[in-house]
């Protein structure tokens, strides 16, 4: 298992939705909810500590795995997260998310933290920082208002070569 005492918080999003808890947990864990905010990408999790989590290609292909940590239903969600799908990246070290959602008057307080081990060069911390706001902006407004919307991404400029460059120094590893 994972020992995440090793794991510092490196991106923390909030976002607030105008929803219940059961439904972001529900947005967060179904696979059908997940294809609609998450760019296509399917969840496919083992609902227990230490069971397995991918998000899917619509082919099955992997894009993303890890295993579950915590699984407290509808208020926490935290996994290790390794990006398979794009070449180099099954490489770098595996992160953690977690996601904690709370009540908060009529709506919901979401918190995404994204946590490493080690010192991840800020190019890239970049990419997530381009993709977790345009992931979690979607999923609020799917829950809202029912659609997601059209958000055009690429990686951020030094981003590919960052991770080239991590994967062959390995600077985790010192």
């Amino acid at each position: 298992m994972t020992d995440i005492s090793q794991f510092k918080p490196k991106t923390v999003y909030v976002t607030y939705i105008a929803s219940t808890p059961e439904r972001v947990w529900q947005a967060l864990t179904d696979p059908e909810f997940s294809r609609q905010y998450f760019f296509g990408f399917a969840i496919d999790v083992e609902p227990k500590p230490g069971g397995a989590f991918h998000y899917r290609y619509p082919d099955g292909r992997v894009h993303i795995s890890g295993k579950v940590l915590d699984w407290s239903p509808p208020r926490r969600f935290v996994c290790t997260w390794i990006v398979e799908g794009m070449e180099g990246f099954g490489e770098l070290p595996e992160c953690i998310v977690a996601y904690d959602i709370e009540p908060a008057g009529d709506a919901v307080k979401l918190t995404m933290t994204e946590s490493h081990s080690w010192d991840v060069p800020e190019a890239i911390m970049a990419g997530g920082r381009s993709g977790w706001p345009a992931i979690l902006s979607n999923l609020k407004s799917v829950l809202e208002t029912g659609r997601p919307m059209t958000i055009q991404m690429a990686p951020p400029e030094g981003f590919m070569e960052a991770v080239k460059r991590a994967v062959a120094e390995r600077p985790w590893k010192r």
